[in-house]
C-alpha cells in the first residue's frame, strides 16, 4: 500500500500524534485483522527491526480454536514467535480514533511463516505477474448487512431474529440512504480519510444491506484496502449502535453479501493488456487466455474464494450469485463477468467470492489462475452465456460445500503449482479443520460463528 511518507517522515507523524500509541496488525489465514497497540517508544524500534508474532496467528481458527492438524503452527511447535516484516508504505492514521498511526506488517521474513501468510503470497504471486510484464490492478465491490444490534444484543437473544436496520427490499434507494444519512456520510467520508478511496456507496436488494465500489489500484493496495475496509465499517459502525455482518449469507430467504473482485493486467506503459482495437468484442488474447485459465482451476480453489460452510449457501444458484463454470459479456449470471466498455475500462469482474472472502488469498487465488491461462496459453474453449447461465445445461456446476470442495481442491495438482505445496497443505487442513468444526446440531451455529468475525 503506497504512500509518499518516508521514514522520517512517518516517525515525525507518530511523534508529533495526539495519541499516545500506534496500532499495528497482521492479518490470519481468514483474513481477520490481528493487531496490537503499542507505544511510540516501541514504534520507533520496530520500524527499523522488525517486530514480532506469536506464531499462533496461523494455528488457531476464527474462534481462536487451535488446530490440531497443522504442520508449521500447532501445540507441537510450542507457539514461538515469528518475525514480522513491518510495511512502512502501509502507514496511515485513524480518522475515528483521533488519528491513531496505524501500520500493517506480514511474515514475508520468517522462515516458518512466510509460505503461509495470505498477504506474503500475494506479494509473491504479483512478482511473478511482474517478471511476466505485467501489473495487476483489481478492486473489490463489497456487499453487507446492517441491524440495530450490538454484539452484546445479539449474544444474549441467541443470534434470534436480528433487527435489520431497515425493512424491506430497496435497492439502489435514495430514501433509505437519507434515512440513516449520518452513518453513511460518516462512512464515506472516514473511511476516504482513511485512505480507502471509495467509489461509490448505495442500498443493495436486502433490508439494511449496503455496497461500497473501492477504487482499482495495483493488486496488493487493493487486497490492503478491502481488508481494512471491513474492519474500518466495523468499527465505524459500532459508534452508531449499528452491527455489520459481511457474512456470506445470514438469511436463506435474502440474497447474499458478494465481494466481486475486478481484475486487468496492464504493462509498464500503462496500456490495458485486455484490450484489442481489431476484435469484434475488444478483447484481447492475453484476456482469453486470462479467462480461460481461471475457468480451469476454478473447481480446484473454490475454498480460496469461498472459504466457510457459509459461502456455499450464497453459491446455490439465483440471487445474482453464480453456480457454474462459466463466462459472459456483461452478464450478471455467469462466474466471470467482462466489462468491455471502453480501452480503460476493459476488465473481468469475478462474481464467485463473497465478502466473506479473505481479500489476499482471493485476490492471490483470481491472479495465480489467470496467470495460469496465460502461461500455458489456454484456449478459451468455453462458450460465452448471454443469457441465463443458471439454465445452461452443459456448465460444470461448482461444487455445493465446502467439504467437497476441499476434497476437490486436495486430489488436484493444481493448487501447489500456484501457490506452492506448503500453503496448499496448510490452507487445506484449515479448511478441513473449518467443516469439521460445524456443529449440526446447533441451527445458530454459522450465524454465531461467522456473523461478526468475517
Amino acid at each position: 500500500m503506497s504512500n509518499q511518507f518516508s521514514k522520517e517522515q512517518i516517525l515525525q507523524q507518530v511523534n508529533e500524534s495526539s495519541s499516545p500509541s500506534v496500532r499495528f496488525a497482521v492479518t490470519d489465514i481468514d483474513g481477520v485483522l490481528r493487531g496490537k497497540i503499542i507505544s511510540k517508544e516501541k514504534f520507533s524500534k520496530i520500524i527499523d527491526s522488525g517486530s514480532s508474532f506469536c506464531n499462533v496467528i496461523f494455528g488457531w481458527d476464527m474462534s481462536d480454536k487451535c488446530y490440531t492438524n497443522t504442520k508449521v503452527s500447532g501445540w507441537h511447535t510450542g507457539y514461538p514467535d515469528e518475525d514480522v516484516f513491518v510495511d512502512l508504505e502501509s502507514f496511515k492514521t485513524i480518522p475515528w480514533e483521533n488519528n491513531q498511526p496505524f501500520i500493517l506488517g506480514d511474515f514475508r521474513d520468517s522462515k516458518n511463516l512466510k509460505d503461509i501468510c495470505p498477504r506474503s503470497l500475494l506479494e509473491s504471486i504479483t512478482k511473478e505477474a511482474n517478471e511476466l510484464g505485467f501489473i495487476p490492478k483489481f478492486s473489490n465491490e463489497l456487499e453487507w448487512f446492517n441491524f440495530k444490534e450490538t454484539p452484546q444484543s445479539l449474544s444474549e437473544k441467541n443470534y434470534e431474529n436480528p433487527t435489520p436496520l431497515t425493512p424491506g427490499m430497496f435497492g439502489y434507494s435514495i430514501i433509505r440512504i437519507s434515512q440513516f444519512s449520518d452513518y453513511v456520510n460518516d462512512l464515506f467520508n472516514k473511511l476516504t480519510d482513511f485512505g480507502i478511496p471509495i467509489e461509490g456507496l448505495h442500498t443493495e436488494t436486502g433490508n439494511g444491506v449496503y455496497e461500497a465500489c473501492i477504487k482499482y489500484s495495483d493488486i496488493e493496495v487493493a487486497a490492503d484496502y478491502a481488508a481494512l475496509f471491513k474492519t474500518a465499517v466495523k468499527e465505524i459502525a459500532y459508534r452508531h449502535e449499528i452491527l455489520p455482518s459481511f457474512m456470506a449469507k445470514w438469511n436463506l430467504n435474502l440474497p447474499g453479501c458478494s465481494g466481486h473482485i475486478h481484475q486487468s493486467l496492464w504493462d509498464f506503459e500503462n496500456r490495458n493488456l485486455f484490450y484489442n482495437s481489431e476484435n469484434p468484442e475488444k478483447l484481447s488474447n492475453t484476456l482469453k487466455q486470462f479467462i480461460a485459465g481461471q475457468l480451469h482451476c476454478l473447481p480446484y480453489i473454490l475454498p480460496m474464494l469461498a472459504p466457510t460452510t457459509n459461502s456455499y449457501k450464497r453459491l446455490s444458484g439465483g440471487d445474482w450469485a453464480p453456480n457454474t463454470v462459466s463466462w459472459g459479456i456483461e452478464n450478471r449470471t455467469t462466474a466471470l463477468r467482462v466489462i468491455n466498455t471502453n480501452e480503460t475500462a476493459i476488465r473481468v469482474e469475478h462474481r464467485v467470492p463473497g465478502s466473506d472472502a479473505n481479500p489476499y488469498l482471493s485476490m492471490a487465488a483470481c491472479l495465480a489462475s489467470g496467470l495460469y491461462g496465460i502461461n500455458n496459453e489456454l484456449d478459451l474453449e468455453n462458450e460465452a452465456i448471454f443469457g441465463n447461465a443458471y439454465e445452461e445445461p452443459n456448465s460444470i456446476l461448482l461444487p455445493k460445500s465446502l467439504q467437497e470442495a476441499t476434497i476437490k481442491m486436495k486430489s488436484s495438482d493444481i493448487p501447489p503449482k500456484l501457490f506452492g505445496n506448503v500453503f496448499t497443505d496448510h490452507f487445506i487442513k484449515t479448511r478441513e479443520w473449518e467443516y469439521m468444526a460445524e456443529d449440526k446440531n446447533d441451527t445458530k451455529w454459522e450465524l454465531k460463528r461467522y456473523f461478526e468475525i468475517v
